[in-house]
């Protein structure tokens, strides 16, 4: 079954004739799949970065190795060199990013499994913010790919 969230967004996209690309790590791909199981995302969906790694989000998106080692991969700051660095490859007027902790293991006190940052980037402004889901590996995935299909069709 094909998203709500992901076909509205399309249809804004479309409408406001915006390209859009992603950065995902914890979601695995599956914000770009949401995108493009939908017929005509040629028209809007530029690229989609599974950067799961540190070493990958490093080389693909330019996400500076101390910023990794000094707040961690999961954090609002890796987000925004994430968005930044898709932004810039792919020239997309719409850009978003996300990494987290899906589960059910590496979370941590500071960091438990749920939480996830995302950064977005939209007519030349940035943005990062952090939430925590519950549930399992699965549905944090979910609920991380639908919160950032509705947060995208806010800002547009």
């Amino acid at each position: 079954m094909l998203s709500t969230e992901a076909r509205e967004l399309s249809e804004l996209l479309i409408a406001n004739g915006l390209t859009i690309s992603v950065a995902e790590s914890c979601t695995g791909g599956s914000l770009s799949n949401a995108f493009t199981r939908i017929p005509g995302a040629s028209s809007y969906f530029d690229s989609g970065y599974i950067t799961y790694s540190n070493s990958s989000k490093v080389e693909m998106l330019g996400v500076n190795i101390q910023t990794i080692k000094t707040y961690g991969s999961v954090s609002e700051q890796v987000a925004l060199e994430m968005v930044i660095g898709v932004t810039v490859k792919s020239h997309s007027d719409v850009a978003i990013s996300i990494t987290g902790v899906a589960g059910p293991t590496g979370g941590t006190p500071e960091k438990p499994v749920g939480m996830v940052c995302f950064g977005f980037s939209y007519d030349g402004k940035t943005s990062t913010t952090t939430k925590l889901f519950s549930g399992d590996r699965a549905n944090i995935v979910s609920q991380s790919v639908s919160y950032a299909l509705k947060q995208l069709s806010f800002r547009l």
